[in-house]
């Protein structure tokens, strides 16, 4: 996907199930990490939320938590919000749907979440009808594209700020590919939320 919001038709599907944005009358934003915990970049992005003081909600494949259960652990002890990202980072669109719904139950077996984002945000209808009863799909607002390496640093900032607004689901990603724009563009997007009086929730239900 291209875009750094979502497909409009994702607003078809009921919110109960799926989310891309938390509407509200606070100045809240939502912060959220795909793809961890990698060693090469979880422990930094942590180590920036905690200079802020701000907790978010990681996305986490499983195989990188059978990797790396300590990270994990640390991401759970210091306050955030964890939700299901596939066991192998499946995308839908090319996965039976059997095979799709194994490889998130499995990664559900090691990561207690109900909340579920499919990588790469796609997915197939039959995959969501047979996910939903058991999962609320967590998509977004704004996509950083910080995984992009056509994306800068500056634009990745750029994206993050100018698509964001109270309610807004805001995606990075704690991989090491993305590390060096999220270095860059988090805490720039923190400070300037902050100033502007936003807070950052958790999605937690």
């Amino acid at each position: 996907m291209s875009a750094v919001r979502p497909p409009f038709f994702f607003n078809w599907l009921s919110p109960k199930y799926l989310s891309c944005e938390i509407p509200g009358k606070e100045k809240v934003l939502y912060l959220t990490f795909d793809d961890g915990p990698v060693q090469e970049a979880t422990p930094e992005v942590l180590e920036i939320l905690k200079r802020f003081n701000v907790k978010a909600t990681f996305f986490v494949v499983g195989d990188n938590v059978g990797k790396h259960p300590d990270i994990f652990s640390s991401i759970i002890q210091e306050g955030h919000a964890i939700g299901n990202h596939s066991f192998h980072h499946l995308n839908g669109w090319h996965t039976a749907p059997g095979a799709y719904m194994y490889d998130v139950h499995k990664c559900r077996e090691i990561v207690d979440s109900h909340l579920f984002r499919p990588p790469y945000g796609r997915f197939t209808p039959t995959q969501y009808f047979l996910l939903r009863k058991d999962f609320r799909f967590v998509l977004w607002s704004v996509l950083t594209r910080d995984f992009d390496r056509y994306t800068t640093p500056e634009q990745c900032l750029k994206n993050a700020i100018d698509h964001s607004h109270s309610g807004s689901v805001v995606v990075f990603h704690d991989s090491q590919k993305a590390m060096e724009k999220v270095r860059y563009a988090l805490p720039k997007f923190l400070e300037h939320f902050s100033a502007l009086g936003y807070r950052f929730g958790i999605i937690d239900k």
